[in-house]
């Protein structure tokens, strides 16, 4: 049955992909709002398959955290669900990404048409200007930014240094930050084909009042609370495994 389920899924994809990318590329005469909204359909699409095809549901939390106006949701990335649940939870958003992915056939023909805010990470430091001369624009527009700190994809139960990109943004724009946090690596692991059916739990904090924090300030906070929120809701993912007892010596 799981096997079913993924190809179902894959089959999915193989049909909405190249079509939204088509429709993507027929867009470009239109304003950013209106390319971002027709366009949108696509996540929308898989969200409804990755539901009931895949299986894959999520239970949110915190829904009373979500600001009315634009933000900056920093998030937990363990896969894929999370770049596309994402945008069934919050308002029009947009993310952090490599350039590169621009070259993909079909989904980065698409996505190249959406007002994403695509940085060349090999730039260093002004990868940075990058973020936040694209990120001004778009939360100026009403979209929301989003951003995964890691960097990467981590497994459940792990994580990586959290980056600058969010909160350095946040802290020149003044822009509140909402932290994000979730398990959907137990049931769609990284790289891996098969996803396994079952509940995905997605936990918005409060958001985080950046006016008069620095950068490293923001970060800190939202990473004390993304891995702290991990640790509560997912303890079993980090129990660290109990020291083998000594065996006594026999007189």
């Amino acid at each position: 049955m799981v096997l079913l389920r993924n190809l179902l899924f894959m089959l999915a994809l193989a049909i909405f992909t190249p079509l939204y990318a088509l429709i993507a590329m027929a867009t470009f005469p239109f304003g950013p709002e209106l390319r971002h909204k027709i366009i949108r359909g696509w996540p929308h699409i898989m969200a409804w398959v990755i539901k009931h095809v895949l299986g894959i549901p999520y239970r949110l939390i915190g829904v009373e955290n979500i600001p009315a106006g634009p933000a900056i949701v920093m998030s937990k990335h363990m896969s894929a669900w999370e770049t596309i649940m994402l945008q069934d939870i919050f308002p029009p958003m947009v993310f952090v990404m490599k350039k590169e992915i621009h070259k993909l056939p079909f989904f980065g023909w698409g996505i190249a048409q959406m007002p994403m805010i695509a940085i060349d990470r090999s730039a260093g430091k002004d990868a940075l200007a990058q973020v936040e001369e694209q990120g001004r624009d778009r939360l100026a527009h009403g979209f929301w930014v989003t951003i995964f700190p890691e960097g990467t994809r981590v497994a459940p139960g792990s994580k990586k240094r959290y980056k600058a990109g969010g909160s350095w943004l946040a802290a020149r724009t003044g822009t509140v930050v909402v932290p994000v946090a979730h398990n959907a690596g137990e049931f769609w692991p990284r790289n891996a084909f098969l996803k396994r059916p079952g509940e995905v739990v997605v936990s918005v904090g409060p958001p985080i009042d950046t006016t008069g924090l620095s950068a490293d300030e923001i970060n800190a906070r939202t990473e004390a609370w993304i891995e702290g929120e991990m640790r509560r809701l997912f303890p079993h993912h980090y129990r660290q495994a109990q020291p083998r007892r000594k065996e006594s010596a026999q007189a």
